[in-house]
């Protein structure tokens, strides 16, 4: 990362559609899709599918914060996927899909809990669940393999 940009991690269950979103937002560099909170060393996709890995399928965004903060891209991650479904997002279900920030650096921690108190509160307002975001510091994130970077803009139809 140069001092122009800013890295965030996020997982929110299939890292295809997030990405989709993430990328086209303004301020949004660069995304790759990978694997981030686990045990095993350079998974595979084969090997997270199973859920033996501890891996959630995730997304290292680069942005611009002088065009969107890590604030505004928690906002965002917070109302495209369910962060209230444990290890679960529609049919995909496991814990390869559970909703998880991983910090790449002290500051984002505060930022990450105020973000997610101020979604939980909305929720309490609407009469939702509960948010069950795994909050913690990136210990490793593996790229995934070349056919799921920017899988949907290359299959739109995907």
């Amino acid at each position: 990362m140069s001092e122009t940009t800013e890295r965030a991690l996020l997982a929110g269950g299939c890292f295809w559609g997030m990405q989709d979103l993430i990328r086209r937002r303004p301020g949004v560099i660069s995304t790759r899709v990978g694997y981030s909170g686990g045990t095993t060393e350079n998974p595979t996709y084969e090997q997270v599918k199973t859920g033996k890995t501890g891996h959630a399928e995730s997304i290292e965004i680069v942005f611009d914060p002088s065009v969107t903060s890590y604030r505004e891209m928690l906002e965002l991650f917070f109302q495209i996927h369910d962060p209230t479904t444990l290890d679960r997002q529609g049919n995909d279900i496991g814990t390869q899909y559970r909703s998880a920030v991983f910090t790449t650096d002290p500051a984002q921690d505060g930022v990450v809990q105020a973000s997610m108190a101020a979604y939980q509160a909305a929720l309490e307002h609407a009469g939702k669940g509960g948010v069950t975001t795994e909050i913690g510091p990136l210990r490793a994130f593996y790229m995934a393999e070349d056919y799921h970077q920017q899988y949907l803009a290359k299959n739109p139809a995907g």
